[in-house]
């Protein structure tokens, strides 16, 4: 839940307690991601029931439309969300005070542009913690949310670990680079063969993703690989994710986002120490793509 306390660190590292204003730029869907599944992750990883309880029903709310469903009413990652919509209109209303009515007031035009922001926001968040929940399921020893590993990376990483994603057999000698343990710095993380090496049915998967039309189509494809990734148990950075579905659903924007995608499965990750580190303190949310700072990535020639 969000804090009120004047003086703390938010579950998105932001260290705002709670306040938005530290950047009142940043899409709120990242913001209510990390804090919602932050929490949720390190319970769920505990084995404490209302987490447990909480990441079941938000299982079973996947492709299913924000609000529209009667079920998802009382989930907390709705409320959040319109808690942050609440704190950021209060700076607002503070900024403009003596400048009379905001915009959204005086004309229906600035209303009706608001409503259809609210609108996506409610959807970018709905369909990125579902997705993370679905994701999760079952698995204690991992976070499947974790920054620094947008959904290209996480691909790439899927198309280099053998048929339908599944980790390939250890080799005799291997080293716990190979097998997926920590690497020294600078060493070319597992999965980063060369692109046209990459399995061909998660790949033509990952091209659906981007050539999905509309909302409904794009849920159901994302929701395709988020369960060859569960199976891999390859993380993706959910709270990046869901400030590319706000943008997505701009026509406008969309390109952006499919040009980032495939940049990011492109491009070829050193492993650091940060991938190395335990499941435990990967649990602990960060800012969205915090973790790319420090990554090496070499674009493939």
């Amino acid at each position: 839940m969000a804090s009120h306390v004047p003086v703390s660190t938010d579950a998105d590292g932001s260290g705002s307690g709670g306040r938005t204003s530290a950047d009142p730029n940043r899409p709120l869907p990242g913001i209510a991601v990390s804090r919602v599944i932050g929490r949720l992750q390190s319970g769920y990883r505990r084995d404490v029931p209302w987490a447990v309880a909480s990441v079941a029903r938000l299982r079973r709310e996947a492709g299913r439309e924000a609000h529209v469903s009667p079920t998802a009413w009382g989930l907390e990652h709705l409320e959040t969300l319109a808690e942050l919509r609440e704190e950021r209109r209060e700076i607002e209303r503070e900024a403009d005070l003596g400048r009379g009515a905001q915009p959204a007031y005086l004309t229906s035009t600035s209303y009706v542009r608001r409503e259809e922001q609210e609108r996506r926001e409610d959807t970018a968040v709905h369909l990125a913690v579902t997705l993370w929940a679905l994701h999760q399921q079952s698995l204690r020893d991992e976070s499947m949310h974790r920054p620094g590993w947008p959904l290209g990376r996480a691909v790439r990483r899927l198309a280099h670990k053998g048929s339908g994603g599944r980790e390939d057999r250890r080799p005799e000698g291997g080293t716990a680079a190979s097998d997926g343990g920590p690497a020294p710095d600078g060493a070319a993380e597992q999965g980063a063969g060369p692109v046209e090496e990459a399995d061909e049915f998660v790949r033509l998967r990952f091209v659906r993703v981007g050539s999905a039309s509309d909302t409904e189509v794009l849920a159901t494809r994302l929701r395709e690989l988020v369960l060859l990734l569960r199976s891999a148990q390859i993380p993706l950075d959910y709270a990046l994710l869901a400030d590319q579905l706000l943008r997505w659903q701009d026509e406008n924007l969309r390109e952006d986002v499919r040009r980032a995608w495939g940049r990011d499965f492109h491009r070829r990750y050193r492993a650091t120490r940060h991938d190395g580190r335990s499941a435990a303190a990967a649990g602990s949310p960060e800012p969205p793509g915090s973790g790319i700072d420090a990554e090496e990535a070499d674009g493939d020639s």
